[in-house]
């Protein structure tokens, strides 16, 4: 998903979908939606969908909504994103080793860029969707980098600040892994500066753990115990941070 639901021009129902949702409280902000037209249908997709890859459950309610968006869905945009979202859920349960979806998510999102035009809006969160697939499914860090810049771009294009702080990270993270320090430590904190400043909290910790781990002592340390505060107030959520959070015990094996 992306949009921050904190500009003014927002309407109230959409600021408190957003303040529920960056507080790890997605069913209570997918229930305020109406289920009458595909927008909404897809936005309440979108919510359900992101639970499971936050907290890795809510499994079959993120399926009843995707059913209920696909079938709402008219325009080829409308259908284009709900195979998106399609394309993510699969990813997501694949991620978190719920079942082997990997061909369905690479389907999923070939035929969401079928249908969503070059340079529409939601183009953008389906390039940075297959570079998480490229990365994470395919290991192909190259093909991933291209499609996080390619959404890197059209987020800054659209003024989407939330997806921006996503694909700083994404780029970052591969910086990191090149061993590119000074690149990677810009990428995580403008990541981290975006989500702050949205009040994105759900994703600080992470943003604030990633960026521990290219600053030295005792910085690095201020900033797990930041996010590992962060991390228990949201009721340990996401759940795969835990591991990050915890330090190695003593004499324990490194991958």
């Amino acid at each position: 998903m992306s949009g921050n639901g904190t500009t003014a021009g927002d309407d109230p129902l959409q600021t408190a979908v957003w303040r529920l949702r960056s507080r790890a409280c997605w069913a209570d902000a997918a229930a305020l939606l109406p289920s009458d037209t595909p927008a909404y249908s897809l936005q309440r997709a979108g919510l359900m969908v992101e639970r499971c890859l936050y907290t890795e459950r809510g499994w079959e309610a993120a399926e009843d909504a995707l059913r209920t968006a696909e079938a709402q869905a008219r325009t080829d945009e409308e259908r284009g994103a709900a195979a998106c979202e399609r394309g993510h859920l699969a990813y997501a349960a694949t991620l978190h080793g719920v079942r082997d979806r990997a061909d369905e998510a690479r389907a999923a999102l070939g035929r969401a860029a079928a249908l969503i035009p070059p340079g529409a809006p939601g183009r953008a969160l389906l390039d940075f969707r297959r570079g998480l697939l490229a990365e994470n499914l395919t290991l192909s860090p190259q093909a991933a980098r291209a499609a996080y810049r390619r959404a890197h771009a059209a987020a800054t294009a659209h003024a989407d600040p939330l997806l921006l702080s996503f694909t700083w990270r994404h780029l970052a993270g591969l910086a990191l892994r090149d061993g590119e320090l000074t690149e990677a430590r810009h990428g995580f904190a403008e990541s981290l500066r975006i989500r702050e400043e949205l009040g994105y909290l759900v994703g600080t910790a992470p943003a604030l753990a990633s960026l521990a781990e290219t600053e030295s002592e005792p910085e690095a340390s201020r900033l797990r115990e930041e996010a590992g505060r962060l991390f228990r107030l949201l009721g340990g959520v996401p759940t795969w941070l835990a591991q990050q959070l915890t330090p190695p015990a003593p004499g324990a094996a490194t991958a």
